[in-house]
């Protein structure tokens, strides 16, 4: 395949991914009708509204929606319990959710290595929210290694960014 039709097939994957349903958080989309609604939050993003308790905006910046991990570490550190306390909580308030928690590496070590050691990040947080009364039942994880990073870099500084588990939020608990 040249490179022509490639770069064809990514833009057009892109174009695909950013497709927007409105609809997809219920009538009038995440944050209808919630906490900022007719004070002039424009949704842009689908994530709702960072000032609404119950949207996945507010859990993305105010709770936190990452954890970080010492090198070639799975082990939470108290900084990182006290996130997962409070994703804990949010989502005991938050029944309709359900989430996907992603392991991620750094870029040393081979893949193998590194999706391993992305599994039992992920698996870490799991179990900590777990022990903290959340279902089971609403968590998945998944490992993506060093196939994500956040930034692509030969520093400790951007090594330590890429060494985290995400927990991402899904509308519809056990979905």
């Amino acid at each position: 395949m040249s490179l022509l039709p490639k770069a064809l097939l990514v833009v057009t994957a892109f174009a695909l991914a950013a497709c927007n349903n409105p609809d997809r958080f219920g009538a009038g989309g995440a944050g209808a009708g919630g906490a900022g609604a007719g004070a002039g939050f424009i949704d842009t993003n689908g994530l709702g509204d960072p000032n609404d308790p119950a949207s996945i905006a507010y859990f993305n910046q105010r709770v936190g929606d990452r954890v970080l991990f010492a090198v070639d570490q799975h082990t939470l550190s108290s900084e990182a319990i006290a996130v997962l306390s409070g994703q804990a909580q949010w989502l005991a308030s938050n029944p309709s959710y359900a989430v996907i928690i992603e392991g991620h590496a750094d870029e040393q070590g081979t893949r193998e290595y590194n999706l391993s050691l992305g599994a039992r990040r992920a698996a870490a947080v799991q179990n900590y929210l777990i022990s903290q009364g959340v279902s089971s039942g609403r968590m998945r994880t998944i490992s993506y290694g060093k196939e994500k990073p956040i930034e692509v870099c030969s520093t400790e500084e951007c090594y330590s960014k890429n060494r985290r588990a995400v927990t991402v939020l899904s509308i519809g608990a056990g979905a």
